[in-house]
């Protein structure tokens, strides 16, 4: 007796593997996202290391003075002093380390969301759960991401350091892992893992909790569908309010995992990260925690509306429910 096409058919591979399927997809968006945002970036970066205060024990800042050109300035002098291609420098680890964060965020967020807190019966998620639930997304895909998040920070550096007539760390990507994993240990790797989770909990704060809040809230209270709109409007605002909380523990960031390290891989200009803001307050003022804000929020703000609407389009495209 032949089985009916129906039953005899097997489930769609979203279906059968939902978690997986989900962290590729998330994958994929932000591999898009990070190729159309990544200059401004790499900018970003550039002027959160400059006029670094304990730069001076070294004697970096002295040689080496800060040329504060802001953002514009500062990636066009990227473009005549190195290139226009040099703008994308760094590019590979960012999306490894995108792969990797997006999909791990996303996937534990999710799994928070629908399992480990649940919603009410209206479908109504509290804004309690999303804000622990996208700290601990954040937490955790970081975490994962952070090799790949170190190596990106350095190797956005090297131009830089060509500049200054100081010889380049790094011959590629690969290299870059070796000799961090050589020159540290499997410990090095994880160097500014601390400040490194800290801003993702806080950005994730942002970004995942607004976007799921704001979504829902226009779903269920206005006349709004779920549609591109929707997605367009929620990802703006998630942009936004990821700025303004993780740029401060952005620049910690940038600045510990850039930081001169000796043999056995311990920072020279660091303690902790908690050393790295009091050194920063202290040395150049409490605004030079928002260095490099603008070209922060006018990436997150783009990245986060193509991340999210071509996210949520492939979702569609694969069969899988809305975010």
């Amino acid at each position: 007796m032949s089985v009916p096409e129906e039953e005899g058919a097997r489930p769609p591979l979203a279906q059968r593997w939902p978690r997986a399927s989900k962290f590729l997809l998330s994958g994929c968006a932000a591999t898009v996202a990070e190729l159309a945002t990544f200059p401004l970036d790499l900018t970003k970066t550039r002027l959160q290391m400059q006029g670094e205060a304990a730069l001076a024990r070294l004697g970096e800042s002295v040689r080496h003075p800060a040329p504060y050109r802001g953002m514009v300035l500062t990636a066009l002098g990227i473009i005549q002093e190195e290139g226009f291609l040099k703008l994308w420098q760094g590019v590979t680890p960012a999306i490894y380390r995108h792969v990797v964060y997006s999909g791990g965020r996303m996937v534990t967020y999710e799994h928070l969301r629908e399992v480990v807190f649940g919603k009410s019966e209206d479908k109504h998620y509290p804004l309690w759960k999303s804000v622990i639930g996208g700290m601990m997304a954040g937490v955790i895909g970081q975490f994962l991401a952070n090799p790949t998040d170190l190596v990106k920070v350095q190797m956005q550096m090297e131009g830089k350091r060509k500049l200054e007539g100081k010889p380049l760390r790094f011959r590629g990507v690969h290299h870059a892992f070796a000799k961090i994993l050589a020159e540290g240990g499997i410990r090095g790797l994880w160097a500014g893992w601390v400040p490194n989770i800290q801003r993702a909990a806080l950005v994730n704060m942002g970004d995942l909790t607004t976007y799921d809040t704001v979504k829902h809230y226009l779903v269920l209270n206005t006349s709004l569908e779920e549609n591109i709109m929707t997605h367009g409007l929620s990802s703006l605002c998630s942009g936004l309010v990821a700025s303004i909380l993780g740029t401060p523990a952005d620049v910690i960031k940038s600045r510990i995992m850039n930081q001169p390290r000796d043999r056995q891989g311990k920072g020279l200009l660091y303690k902790s990260s908690t050393d790295c803001l009091i050194q920063a307050v202290q040395g150049e003022g409490f605004l030079s925690l928002y260095k490099g804000f603008l070209p922060s929020w006018l990436r997150m703000t783009p990245w986060s509306l193509v991340f999210w609407l071509t996210y949520e389009k492939i979702r569609e495209m694969s069969g899988v429910s809305p975010f």
